[in-house]
């Protein structure tokens, strides 16, 4: 079982921000407590179940042990993940 953060691309708020995945959402959800994210910052979303970080937490999730995946390099890893991620979030699109 694996836990995944992609590559920061995203730009809000004046920051960059990546996405926080995994195998499970029990994985998933340890990371985020394992660094210090509320579960309220979980993303519950039919685009897949995440969490969105910024980059100095994505490098903490990757000094405990998360994967980093790239959108540029990975593309059918990350497609599998986004899959996955897509499968276990609860609300789904109408």
């Amino acid at each position: 079982m694996t836990v995944y953060v992609d590559d920061a691309v995203t730009w809000w708020r004046g920051q960059r921000w990546a996405h926080l995945m995994a195998d499970t959402l029990e994985e998933l959800h340890a990371m985020a407590e394992r660094l210090g994210m509320p579960r309220r910052a979980f993303q519950d979303k039919p685009s897949g179940a995440h969490y969105d970080v910024t980059v100095e937490l994505r490098e903490r999730a990757l000094q405990l042990g998360a994967q980093a995946i790239s959108r540029h390099t990975d593309r059918e890893l990350v497609r599998s993940v986004i899959d996955n991620a897509r499968k276990q979030a609860t609300r789904q699109s109408p």
